[in-house]
Parts: structure tokens; C-alpha cells; sequence
């Protein structure tokens, strides 16, 4: 009896799982149909779902086929499935769905086994209802609501298995995922944390960043490595699970330590920040001139565009790391010298000049601003720029965290010398590197296209340019070294001018050979006094010059501001046969599925013949062959100068023709070399022109701008894939009728060439 009672009770248990079961699976089916109807929210249509929203970068793309820097709301850049290394498909289904290429988008063995589990044995989320969590929503904190979701996420994952391929799915789960640190997708996330693409990323690697997929957060490698280490086993051991690595590469790879090479992407890192700041601007307007088809603008930061430009990564960090290289060795050199000067780093100006400098800085200032738009009063405005505050300041050696007051950090920027350099293809007119600052998280100001200032030697070409062409002087034509005055009432004068030579020299013969190569102020003075500044400033136009000049005499000593991409720009006019070639940056725009945008060509001007142009490089040739460039070939360390002149000695033995420009009291430092294809301008000076070193031998432009030419160009050099070329310029094809060989008495031999400045002038 009691055996068939027991019989009985079995029995009804039985029909109970079953009924259980089957109202469980019944209600699941209504729930999943209910869903699919969009009972429990909107579901996404069938265009979203062939169309799915992703925020794409916009590419900064250089010449050599290297990313230079993206703008992005979110940093992703889309990867096809071909692009993924075979590692980081294996890793991910391996841990994360290894029944993938059996299912329609739903597991319902691993869903089973994690009910019976209650999650303890994962979440039994395919990769498909992974994917359709990142796509369409966010994970909610509600139970209810997430079970609801869940149902969602099953029609969706279904739904996506109908309209993509299974390799389409990973490829788009890679793209949609966030590995932190602004790593939105595979793209970024291996540059980031590897500096590599998807398509090279190592076994190891690729076990590093699936590991992340379970909570990024959690195993975040930056942050916790054991951590990190723990879950990539794990990754290993599913792999080994699924045959897809030995026992013994299992064994090899689990023991092996993480090796991240970490790289941040953001708009203050990486190469040419202030190139891609001018870039940006750019883009802004010309998205404006620019709209879509329909009528609607483009999203610089959504929608993907690819942006070719003509900067070579290669030369852009040669270009960096010269600046870096001779700026901070001529910071620390300028410390020294301006080390217990009352008005440090200020000259020739009186205490009160000083007290207005100051004031105008701290007007300008963010802090300020924020004072003046919350109504602070001027007295407790003062007070606050005189109160130490903690803060964190630009240094050499690397930011500073310290404690002074906001007007005490504004005298500390003032003593930094900053630099402005651009390298122009001058056939082509391609900027090939921008370096706008020592450091653009500090100093936001760009020198190449911003800033502008006075020029110095470098607009004396010019001058000669402009003699020549009138006048058909020649390279050997002589001059006497006096002093040459235009009298009150020519070209406008209200004064007699009589400029004077730096040195104080005067008495000999110059041919204008010798003059242009040794700077003499006399010569240049005689030449504007034949041809008036009118012609001058008509070439200087012509050769692309836009800001403005006034039609003087004294612009023959550069008086003018000017800004390094212009002078870039006009000395292109010299180095291609006399045709002016704009500079440009950009070769054409796309949007993401590769349509041409837009396409650039430069703009040219015929400015002068290409005889007088190939004159005036016989002239610019002298500059460095024996004149004020002249250390560019020294053949021999200098003993009390090589602190400042920055990896001296340089050796070039090939022709440069170049041009130095050093301005009144030392505030500017100029250089403009040039070799057949490539032109290289450099600027060096501080914030305020007050601020400046004392003495010529330390302001001149052969010591500020001319070491980073000669850092930078042997850097070129070294890289022989640039092709920057050590040969002469090329003569015209017909025979050039002026004399260009005159014997000058001033001209040694360059390969002979030593140079030891006088200790007590040049030794610290």
C-alpha cells in the first residue's frame, strides 16, 4: 500500500515539473511574442537594426597613411571583420559564447544552465544579445526592468542573426564596445593600450582586451594588474578548452607577465596638437560652406570623415623632437643668465612697463574672466592674484605641482622661450610638419599661422629680390660700407633714416653676395634707396604675404610682423624657379564610406623669372656657406658654446641656402633653411618682447632658431626613406647671364670652419 502511495506522490511530482516546465517555457514564448510586438517599449526598426547609430571619429590622416588625431564625440573608428587579428575572434567566442556559430541568437543550453544556476555559471548572453545591449540600451539597475530587457534583447539578438552574418556581428560587437580611457571600440582600444591595429594584435593582446568584455572597469589593466592577469588566464583556459590553443601554449602564455604600451588619445596628446587645432577651426568653417546633400551639416566629432592631410608623421616628430630637444636647453641656459636680475625676465623697459605687462597678462586670464563674470570687485580680484593657490605648472622636466599665487605663475611663464616652425614641400606646397609651441597643454597660442612678429634679416631677401629684378644688380655687384641715408620727405619720411650696422663695422667693399650672407644693414639701406619700398611690398604680395605693411623704408630691416607660414610660403618663390607656391595642409576630405568631399590643389603665382630666383639661392647659398649660418657646417665641437647650440656640430656639407633674422634687442630669433625640396622655417622668442635674453650672441637667430633647423634636418637625413634631398638646386635650362662666382674676401673655406666664442661672453 505504501509503495503504491509512493508510486502516486512520484507521479504527481512528475506531472508538476512538467506542468511547471511547460508554463515556464509558455510563459517565456508570450513574454519573447510579447516583446517582438512591442508590448514592453519600442523596439528598434528594421533600418535601425540595418543602419544601427554609432558615433564615428573623424580621422586626421597624413601623408604616409598614419592616424595624426581624430575628433570625436566617441573615439571610435570603424574595423571590418577582416581587420581583426584571428586572435581576438578566437578569444572572444572562446570566453564569451563558444557555442556562437551553433545558435540563431539565442543559447538556450547555456540560458538553462544559468537559471538552474541562478547566474552562478554566467548570464548565458550570447554574443548577438551582447551586441544588442550595446547597440539599443543601456543595462538597467531594476530588476523588473532588466528581465524586461532581457526579452528585448533575445528578439533583437534574433533579429540581428537574420540580418548579419556571423562575422558581422563580432565585427560590429569589437566596434560598439568601450575599453576605457576613451578606447570606443577595437580601433582605438588596440592604439591605445597596445599602439598596434586590430589586425596585428598578439594572442596575448587579444586575451587582455576580451578579458576586459565581463566589466571593463573591474579588470581595467591600468588599474589592477594581478587583477587583469587573473581574468586573461581565464580567457586562456577557454581557449584551451575549445582546442583553439595546446596544453603547452596554454602553459607558456598563463605564467607570461601583461606588457601594455599605453598611449592616451585626447586632443591635448599626441603629435601636432596645434596643427590639429588649426585643422579643427578649419573643419568648422568649412563643414558651414559644405552642407550634405539634404541640406544638413556634417558632425565633425559622429560622422566619420577622413581628413587627408600632407603632414608626414615621420618629419612632424623629427620636428617635435628637435624643438623640445634645443628649447629646453636654451630655457635652461636663459635661467641662468637672467638668475638674480631684479627685472627678470624683462629688458630696457622701466618697473612700470613691467607693472602693465603684467596687468594686461592677468586680464587675459581665464581666472579673471571667471572673476569679472562672477562680479568680484576689483579689490578682491587683486587679492586673489596676489593669494598662493595650489597648482600645476609647466616645467621641462615635466609638470610641477606647487603652491604660488596666480600672479607670481604668470611672471614664472613669462621667462619661457616658445618656438614656431613649419616644413614646406616647396613644388608642391605641403606642410610636412607644424610645430606651433613648446607645449600645448600650457600654451595654447599657435606660432606658425597665429602669431605674428617682426621679422628681422629674413625680409631682406626681399629687398634684393626686388633689386634685382629692376635694377639687374648681380651677386658680385659692390657696395661700399658706410652709412646710407633717405632723406626726410622720400617715400613719406618725416625723418631722415640712417640705419646702422649691428656690428659697428663699416669701411670695407661688399658684393651683395658677401652682404646678404653677413646681414650688413648698410647694403640693404643703399638698395632700398634705389628701388623705394613700394616695389618691395608689390613683391611681397606676390610671393603671398597678406598681413599688413606699410610702405616704408625701414621694412627693409624687417620691421614688419609677419607670421612663419607666410615666410614659409614666400620663400617658396625662391626654391621653385620663382613660381609662389601656397602652402596647404589638407588633400582632400571624404565622408565615412570613402566619397570624395572635396579634393585641394595649391594656388601659384609666376612672381619672377626663374633666373633671378636661382640669383637670389646663389645669395641665401652664402648665408651658410660664410655668413651669420655658417655653423651649420663646422667641422668641430664648440667648447664653451655647444650648451646652447643644441647637437653642434651639425657637419652639413650639401648647399643650404638659408637666411637668419634676429630683431631689435634680441626678441626674435629667425631661421629659414632651405634644401631643393624642402623649406623650413623656424621662429624662437617669447611670449612678451620685452622678455628676452641680453645679449646678441645668446638672442640672435643663429642661436634661438637655427640649432632646431640643424636638429631636424639631420634627423631627415638619418631617415633616407624621406628622400629630402642633399643635392644642389637645380640651374635653369638656358644659360644664366649674370656673374655668380666673385671672389669675397670674407668666404673660408666651410670644411675648415671652427668657431670657439670668447670665454668670458659665451661661458656660464
Amino acid at each position: 500500500m505504501a509503495k503504491k502511495k509512493q508510486a502516486n506522490d512520484f507521479s504527481t511530482y512528475v506531472k508538476w515539473f512538467w506542468r511547471l516546465l511547460g508554463l515556464g517555457v509558455a510563459s517565456i514564448t508570450v513574454c519573447i511574442l510579447l516583446a517582438a510586438t512591442g508590448a514592453f517599449g519600442k523596439l528598434p526598426t528594421f533600418e535601425e537594426i540595418e543602419n544601427p547609430k554609432s558615433n564615428l571619429a573623424s580621422q586626421i590622416i597624413t601623408s604616409d597613411g598614419k592616424v595624426l588625431g581624430k575628433f570625436y564625440m566617441e573615439n571610435r573608428i570603424h574595423a571590418d571583420y577582416h581587420d581583426l587579428s584571428p586572435h581576438l575572434v578566437n578569444a572572444l567566442v572562446a570566453t564569451e559564447d563558444e557555442r556562437y556559430y551553433e545558435h540563431s541568437g539565442i543559447d538556450f543550453r547555456a540560458l538553462g544552465r544559468a537559471v538552474l544556476n541562478l547566474g552562478g555559471a554566467g548570464g548565458g548572453s550570447t554574443i548577438s544579445q551582447q551586441l544588442a545591449k550595446l547597440l539599443f540600451h543601456d543595462r538597467s539597475g531594476n530588476i523588473l526592468k532588466r528581465v524586461i530587457q532581457k526579452f528585448k534583447e533575445w528578439v533583437i539578438a534574433a533579429r540581428l542573426e537574420r540580418q548579419y552574418t556571423k562575422q558581422e556581428i563580432i565585427a560590429m560587437y569589437f566596434n560598439q564596445f568601450d575599453f576605457l580611457y576613451q578606447a570606443v571600440g577595437i580601433n582605438s582600444a588596440a592604439a591605445i593600450y597596445f599602439n598596434t591595429t586590430p589586425d596585428s594584435l598578439t594572442i596575448e593582446q587579444s586575451a587582455v582586451l576580451v578579458g576586459m568584455a565581463k566589466n571593463p572597469a573591474f579588470f581595467n589593466p591600468m588599474r589592477n594588474h594581478e587583477r587583469m592577469k587573473t581574468r586573461r588566464n581565464v580567457v586562456y583556459a577557454q581557449m584551451l578548452r575549445n582546442k583553439m590553443i595546446s596544453r603547452e601554449e596554454f602553459d607558456s602564455l598563463k605564467v607570461k607577465d601583461i606588457e601594455l604600451d599605453f598611449n592616451r588619445q585626447g586632443h591635448l596628446e599626441g603629435l601636432a596638437p596645434y596643427f590639429r587645432e588649426y585643422l579643427r577651426k578649419y573643419m568648422k568653417e568649412w563643414i558651414k560652406d559644405h552642407p550634405k546633400p539634404d541640406g544638413s551639416e556634417y558632425n565633425l566629432y559622429t560622422e566619420g570623415l577622413k581628413i587627408y592631410t600632407t603632414i608626414d608623421y615621420r618629419m612632424q616628430q623629427y620636428a617635435e623632437d628637435a624643438v623640445k630637444a634645443h628649447m629646453s636647453n636654451l630655457q635652461r641656459v636663459f635661467y641662468k643668465k637672467e638668475k638674480g636680475r631684479k627685472y627678470a625676465p624683462f629688458h630696457n623697459v622701466s618697473q612700470s612697463e613691467i607693472d602693465r605687462i603684467m596687468t594686461q597678462a592677468m586680464r587675459r586670464s581665464v581666472r579673471y574672466r571667471s572673476l569679472v563674470k562672477a562680479g568680484a570687485s576689483k579689490d578682491s580680484i587683486k587679492k586673489a592674484f596676489d593669494t598662493p593657490v595650489p597648482m600645476r605648472v609647466f616645467s621641462w622636466q615635466g609638470d610641477i605641482d606647487t603652491v604660488m599665487t596666480p600672479m607670481d605663475s604668470i611672471r614664472y611663464y613669462k621667462f619661457f622661450y616658445q618656438c614656431g616652425m613649419i616644413s614646406v614641400e616647396p613644388q608642391t606646397g605641403f606642410v610636412k610638419a607644424w610645430v606651433g609651441g613648446i607645449d600645448f597643454k600650457h600654451f595654447k597660442y599657435d606660432h606658425v599661422k597665429q602669431g605674428k612678429r617682426q621679422v628681422g634679416s629674413t625680409f631682406k631677401p626681399f629687398v634684393y629680390a626686388s633689386a634685382i629684378k629692376q635694377k639687374h644688380y648681380n651677386p658680385c655687384f659692390e657696395v661700399p660700407n658706410v652709412t646710407t641715408c633717405i632723406e626726410k620727405g622720400k617715400f613719406g619720411l618725416i625723418k631722415d633714416w640712417c640705419p646702422s650696422n649691428s656690428d659697428g663695422d663699416y669701411g670695407q667693399i661688399y658684393t651683395l653676395k658677401s652682404a646678404l650672407a653677413n646681414s650688413v644693414n648698410t647694403v640693404t639701406a643703399f638698395l632700398m634707396k634705389q628701388i623705394g619700398p613700394e616695389p618691395v611690398v608689390r613683391l611681397t604680395r606676390e610671393m603671398g604675404v597678406k598681413s599688413e605693411m606699410e610702405i616704408q623704408p625701414a621694412i627693409a630691416l624687417g620691421t614688419v610682423d609677419l607670421s612663419v607660414y607666410e615666410m614659409a610660403g614666400s620663400y617658396t618663390t625662391f626654391a621653385n624657379k620663382g613660381v609662389y607656391t601656397e602652402p596647404i595642409m589638407i588633400t582632400r576630405i571624404e565622408d565615412k564610406n570613402g566619397i570624395v568631399l572635396e579634393e585641394f590643389t595649391p594656388q601659384t603665382n609666376e612672381v619672377m623669372s626663374e633666373e633671378d630666383a636661382f640669383v637670389i639661392l646663389e645669395l641665401l647659398k652664402g648665408v651658410t656657406r660664410y655668413g651669420t649660418g655658417k655653423r651649420l657646417r663646422y667641422a668641430s665641437d664648440y667648447r664653451h658654446y655647444d650648451y646652447v647650440v643644441t647637437g653642434a656640430p651639425y657637419q652639413f656639407t650639401n648647399p643650404i641656402a638659408g637666411k637668419t633674422g634676429t630683431t631689435q634687442n634680441n626678441s626674435d630669433g629667425w631661421f629659414i633653411g632651405m634644401v631643393p625640396n624642402l623649406i623650413t622655417c623656424v621662429w624662437g622668442g617669447c611670449e612678451d618682447r620685452a622678455a628676452h635674453f641680453g645679449s646678441t650672441a645668446y638672442g640672435q637667430g643663429a642661436t634661438v632658431a637655427l640649432p632646431v633647423w640643424g636638429l631636424y634636418m639631420k634627423k631627415c637625413y638619418a631617415d633616407p626613406s624621406l628622400n629630402v634631398s642633399k643635392s644642389d638646386f637645380e640651374k635653369p635650362e638656358f644659360p644664366v647671364s649674370v656673374e655668380l662666382e666673385c671672389e669675397d674676401p670674407d668666404e673660408e673655406n666651410p670644411s675648415d670652419s671652427t668657431y670657439t666664442p670668447p670665454r668670458d661672453e659665451f661661458e656660464l
